[in-house]
């Protein structure tokens, strides 16, 4: 195949990035890059983000584009930084701007946030096709995790961000904002439509101790062996899964900090007058789950 892939999997967050590259062009795209963060002490790193750089400087690639699948809410985005150091537009579904919506009002925001994806370089719509140098490039809408989610075709690789995980694990959770398991069930058929030899890449594992972190299968094994929509399970039994389950699960972890640096495209918040940025922490407004 002529498009090269390699991952970056954050132990800290169980995130998996990617550098896409054209070895015909030398062009290039990173997709769901990380920011750390240490949550006890408010501080933020570069760590992940510049092992992706290095990959990138080293091979002596151009980025085109930096692709968000989602606004996540287990990790903050390290867009800005990979934009600032190897340049690319970050882009992520046009739907971005109903998830601002939502928590522009969570974090009371104010006039100076605009929930219409401004903050982003490019918003794509469904079926929209772009290119990574001579690579074609598909955005497809998959929500159901959030309205917004996206997942990206480039030959015969799917990154599928946050709709099916390996196999063992199943598929994203859907009591987020804006969250919906019946439509989750019709976007991940979208995906399990294309060729059973399809490579899908997935952004998050979390293994169990019987095998090492994962983070490709195919069409064919989620098909067979995905423990929540393998072939035979209809919309309605996965329906009532994935709701009881989702009853189950506490908020992420970073879901507070994450999402009010995720919808300003990987942007911290303005420093204040005193040249520090601050994070805002609404209380008692989460239930116990997300």
């Amino acid at each position: 195949m002529s498009i090269r892939i390699q991952p970056f999997h954050d132990t800290a967050t169980g995130t998996v990035s990617y550098a896409l590259s054209d070895p015909a062009s030398g062009m290039a795209a990173v997709i769901d890059p990380v920011l750390d963060y240490d949550a006890s002490s408010g501080r933020t790193r570069t760590t992940a983000a510049d092992r992706i750089l290095t990959y990138i400087h080293d091979r002596q690639l151009t980025v085109q584009w930096i692709l968000e699948t989602h606004a996540h809410a287990d990790h903050l985005s390290a867009a800005a930084h990979i934009r600032q150091h190897a340049g690319g537009r970050i882009a992520i579904g046009e739907h971005i701007r109903q998830v601002q919506d939502v928590f522009k009002k969570l974090y009371n925001l104010g006039a100076e946030f605009l929930a219409d994806g401004s903050q982003f370089d490019h918003l794509f719509t469904d079926g929209e096709t772009f290119l990574i140098g001579s690579l074609t490039a598909t955005a497809m809408l998959v929500p159901g995790h959030t309205p917004a989610d996206m997942a990206y075709r480039v030959e015969d690789a799917v990154f599928t961000g946050d709709t099916l995980f390996m196999p063992d694990l199943g598929t994203a959770r859907t009591d987020f904002p804006g969250g919906d398991a019946r439509i989750l069930y019709r976007s991940i058929q979208r995906i399990l439509a294309l060729p059973d030899a399809t490579r899908l890449f997935v952004c998050h594992d979390y293994p169990p101790d019987s095998r090492p972190v994962a983070w490709e299968s195919s069409v064919a094994e989620q098909k067979f062996r995905n423990i929540h929509v393998r072939d035979g399970v209809t919309e309605h039994e996965f329906v009532a899964l994935r709701q009881t389950r989702d009853a189950t699960l506490a908020a992420p972890t970073l879901i507070l900090p994450a999402l009010q640096v995720n919808i300003r495209a990987g942007q911290l918040p303005r420093p204040e007058a005193n040249g520090v940025s601050y994070l805002k922490i609404p209380l008692n407004v989460l239930g116990s789950n997300a």
